[in-house]
């Protein structure tokens, strides 16, 4: 027999009552199907649970170990029964927003906004290069949303139970040291840089292939690509060494430059995910209002994006 909540609740009213009789009339069960019972639930945990005799019924060494712990889940499971019920009525409510996001300028501004509009609920907050990766964690409930990104039009990693909100779509601008013999320029043509040699984080999906697309119509095929982490991929191209492509909202450090490339032969598009059938779908709109709303503010202050922007209007948040 597996042991049940209503098993302890037996256990716990015999030892409050003193008496299995006692214990029946509580209970509304006639004395000898309350004595049957408890024989029962003594045989599933090993042995007897109370000393009996007529002068009532006292616990065993056994009985206290299971009464402690009877003691302990019994108001558990009623307290998470009414805060169930009164979750299942707040509409606008989820406990927490656990977070999983691919590296982008999105993330921030959503945890402050989040936090700003729901200061009773904690955020937190999970990074990785593998937007299947955090994918599969919702999927798995183990995170709430995802924010990943996708290469031009291409899909987010499959998965029959989520569902999918566009944020924005960026162009793919490139990040120059300050003293390159371009970094005077307005745009840049994609074959103006056949000569340089680039660096790229980590990633997956068609990206690296779109970028090699892009550079055989424009007459080339990239030199070396060094892979490696945003600090090391951006200390390359301070000194020097490399070029490197970026999202147009990118936050400029100290001795960079970023140029827009012509045409924008290269498009990343900023995706919010969910799970269909959970807690968090209830507030998917807000969040993903609240993740467009970071995503705009990290433009203004991207002054060559935004300037870029109004040639360019079908580029940028969503509205």
């Amino acid at each position: 027999m597996d042991l049940e909540l209503r098993h302890l609740r037996i256990v716990r009213e015999v030892a409050d009552a003193g008496s299995v009789t006692k214990a029946a009339t509580r209970l509304g069960l006639a004395q000898p199907s309350l004595t049957a019972q408890l024989k029962r639930i003594e045989r599933s945990l090993g042995g007897p649970l109370f000393e009996r005799d007529r002068n009532g019924a006292r616990p065993t060494p056994l009985g206290e170990m299971v009464l402690a712990r009877a003691r302990v889940l019994l108001p558990a499971v009623r307290e998470l029964q009414e805060d169930a019920v009164r979750f299942a009525n707040t509409s606008e409510q989820i406990p927490g927003y656990r977070l999983g996001a691919t590296n982008g300028s999105i993330l921030g501004g959503l945890v402050e906004r989040l936090t700003a509009d729901n200061p009773g609920s904690p955020v937190t907050t999970r990074t990785s290069w593998s937007a299947r990766e955090l994918t599969t964690m919702v999927t798995a409930g183990l995170l709430d949303f995802a924010l990943v990104g996708t290469c031009g039009d291409s899909p987010p990693p499959p998965s029959d139970t989520m569902s999918w909100s566009v944020v924005a779509t960026d162009p793919v601008f490139v990040l120059l040291a300050e003293n390159h013999p371009l970094a005077g320029e307005n745009e840049l043509e994609l074959s103006q840089l056949a000569d340089e040699q680039w660096a790229a984080v980590p990633g997956e999906g068609c990206f690296s292939d779109c970028f090699v697309v892009a550079c055989a119509r424009a007459g080339f095929v990239p030199k070396s690509i060094y892979e490696s982490d945003v600090a090391t991929c951006l200390h390359l191209v301070g000194v020097g060494n490399s070029v490197l492509l970026c999202q147009a909202t990118f936050q400029l450090t100290a001795g960079l430059v970023m140029m827009p490339l012509a045409g924008a032969p290269l498009r990343w598009r900023h995706l919010l995910g969910w799970h269909y059938d959970s807690i968090a779908a209830r507030v998917a709109p807000s969040v993903a209002a609240h993740a467009r709303a970071a995503h705009a503010n990290a433009v203004s202050r991207s002054r060559r994006y935004a300037d870029w922007l109004i040639n360019n209007p079908h580029f940028g948040t969503v509205p």
